[in-house]
């Protein structure tokens, strides 16, 4: 079986995006600040870090070939 080279489609079956634990908020947006370098780029950017809903700090990133993140930050009132 060919493996086809082209841009992911999350409209089609398998992996749409892998969510991760990117720890406190400042955390989470300095990885969003180094983002861009590595290749990845901000969804929802007008929404951003409320994208998910008002109780979810995160971030929606995608890389070029369409492959997307989710990396989301504890609450304040979370941390111990």
């Amino acid at each position: 079986m060919a493996h086809l080279r082209r841009r992911h489609d999350r409209l089609r079956s398998g992996v749409n995006h892998v969510a991760f634990w990117a720890g406190i908020r400042t955390e989470l947006d300095s990885l969003v600040a180094d983002a861009a370098q590595h290749g990845w780029s901000l969804m929802c950017a007008d929404k951003h870090p409320f994208a998910g809903g008002l109780d979810t700090y995160a971030a929606y990133l995608e890389d070029p070939a369409g492959f997307e993140v989710e990396l989301v930050a504890e609450a304040p009132e979370e941390i111990l």
